[in-house]
Order: C-alpha cells, then sequence, then structure tokens
C-alpha cells in the first residue's frame, strides 16, 4: 500500500469540500488528476473509499477507515515540522496537550501560564478535542498529556485527578423553567439553544446526550465563548448547558439563572492523563508535576 502525503491531503479535503471537484481545487490540481489518484487509492486497497453520486461523495466504510488514519498521518507530520521550526528558535523541549472544552476555558491558561514562565525554553500546543478523541490521541502517542472528564473511557492509562468539573444550566429570569432548581435534559430538549461554535467539544458532548434520548438539540446562536452565551441566554436567546464556575460566575454579572443539571453524566470531574508517566520527555512530566500541584484558588 503506497499513499504519499498529497493523496491523504487531496482525500480529506474531499470529504471538506462535499466533491472531488471542490477537493481538487483546495489541493491545487485538475479535476483529472484528482480523480485518477482517487482511483489509484481504490485500486491499491481494492475497495470503494467513496460513493458517488449527483450531490457530491460521501464516504465507505473504508473510506471512514481511511480518512480517521490520515487525520492522524497528517497531524504528526505538521507537528513534527513544528518542533523541527521550534528547535531552530531555541526552543529546548516540547509538550503536546489535548483537552476538553472547559479544561481550556476555565483551568489550564492560569495554569499553563505558571509552567511557561518557569520554563521558558519549553513550548506547548494545546488544543482543544472532545474527551473520546483525546483518550484515543494518548493511547496512540499522538499528544503527550490529555485532560478529559472522568466518563471517558480511561482503560490502560495513568490517570491523575485534576478538577471538579460539574456542568449547570442557565436559562432567562423569566424563563418557564426558571422557578425550579434541578432539570434534565430531557426536560430541555425542545428548548431553543444558545451554545458554543460548532465542533466545539463540550458541545459534542450535550448533542451527544440528547441524541441517547432521541432529539436533535436546535442552537439558535453559537458563540466562541461560555461567557458571551450566558449573556445571550440572559437577553432571552434560548438557554445553554456550561459549567458550573461560568455559572456562577456569570449569574452575578448577567440575567441569567443558574439550574443544576441533573443527569448523571453532568456530574463529572476533570482528569489528566497520560499513557506511561515514566515514559514521557523530562519536559513533559515536569509539566505533570506542575499541573498536579497546582491547587484551585478557593
Amino acid at each position: 500500500m503506497r499513499f504519499d502525503l498529497t493523496d491523504l491531503r487531496l482525500f480529506l479535503n474531499i470529504l471538506q469540500a462535499g466533491t472531488i471537484t471542490g477537493g481538487a481545487d483546495s489541493t491545487h490540481m485538475t479535476l483529472a488528476s484528482a480523480s485518477e489518484r482517487i482511483r489509484g487509492m481504490e485500486n491499491t486497497l481494492g475497495v470503494p473509499l467513496l460513493l458517488r453520486d449527483r450531490r457530491g461523495v460521501r464516504l465507505t466504510p473504508a473510506g471512514r477507515s481511511l480518512a480517521h488514519h490520515a487525520r492522524l498521518v497528517l497531524l504528526q507530520v505538521d507537528r513534527m515540522q513544528a518542533d523541527l521550526g521550534d528547535y531552530g528558535l531555541g526552543i529546548k523541549g516540547h509538550v503536546r496537550v489535548l483537552c476538553n472544552t472547559s479544561a481550556l476555558s476555565e483551568h489550564l491558561p492560569e495554569v499553563l501560564s505558571g509552567f511557561l514562565t518557569a520554563h521558558p525554553g519549553i513550548s506547548v500546543d494545546l488544543e482543544e478535542r472532545t474527551s473520546f478523541e483525546i483518550v484515543d490521541a494518548v493511547r496512540n502517542s499522538l499528544c503527550d498529556i490529555g485532560v478529559v472528564s472522568d466518563a471517558a473511557d480511561l482503560e490502560g492509562l495513568e490517570v491523575f485527578s485534576f478538577r471538579a468539573d460539574p456542568l449547570s444550566v442557565v436559562v432567562p429570569r423569566g424563563h418557564p423553567l426558571a422557578h425550579r432548581s434541578r432539570v434534565l435534559l430531557a426536560d430541555l430538549v425542545d428548548c431553543a439553544f444558545v451554545g458554543l461554535a460548532e465542533g466545539s467539544a463540550l458541545q459534542e458532548h450535550v448533542s451527544h446526550h440528547a441524541r441517547r434520548l432521541g432529539k436533535r438539540l436546535h442552537y439558535r446562536l453559537r458563540l466562541r465563548s461560555f461567557e458571551s452565551v450566558c449573556r445571550m441566554v440572559g437577553l432571552g436567546i434560548g438557554v445553554g448547558i456550561v459549567p458550573q464556575a461560568v455559572a456562577a460566575r456569570c449569574s452575578r454579572s448577567t440575567h441569567v439563572k443558574r439550574l443544576t443539571l441533573a443527569d448523571p453524566w453532568a456530574v463529572r470531574n476533570l482528569v489528566l492523563c497520560v499513557r506511561h508517566l515514566e515514559q514521557l520527555p523530562t519536559h513533559a512530566q515536569q509539566m505533570v508535576q506542575h499541573v498536579l500541584g497546582t491547587r484551585p484558588s478557593t
């Protein structure tokens, strides 16, 4: 099996564009060249990767598997290039951290700023993913450290407690549910929602549990920060689900009422996970020690 990086980039560009023509344009090649490359990949594997129709293309099971591995390969290549460039600038160590939405917005910025100040020769790549994606990345050595919800499947990883991080519901103060102190997601699924931008790890988590109820959440507005979500909820646009710490803080500055989200999956903790702590590079071990030694302010 011989696929080059151009093949993999083309394949992912086709998926993003929804058509071979769009993928070819994004990869800066002709439609004929792109089609020939896709046929060559399918001939090599002996199975179709894409189903073609008048509306565009859809993935076959083999195509889904290839897309998964293509993303991993290209991610590693991009990181290799970034690492080598950083070393040329005098960086002595690089730590790759994947975290969920809440960790990125609420808990890690202050912790990481202290670490980077104390270790000027170390750089950190910090990227948001869903907890389920993160644990897979840790298992496959695609990152050094993961910060995830303890609801994820952590079997086989070394796990360390980091922060309590329950979820809360925010509603406008005049909302029909505002008189209640506790609600379930089932009470909210028919409401208009204000949420984070598409691709947010937390929003994917909430939407996943809505789908388990057989429902699809209706988002009237998507924003880039929890504070903006709370502000628009306070203006009556819809309801939102945010970390409890955000809800408590914003209930004092916006017109929202904070309710407990009583579903078991909403009572969660953030944990730090690694594949093997002793096998991490020294600078990554130093970061783990720093993060675990930092206590939240009271």
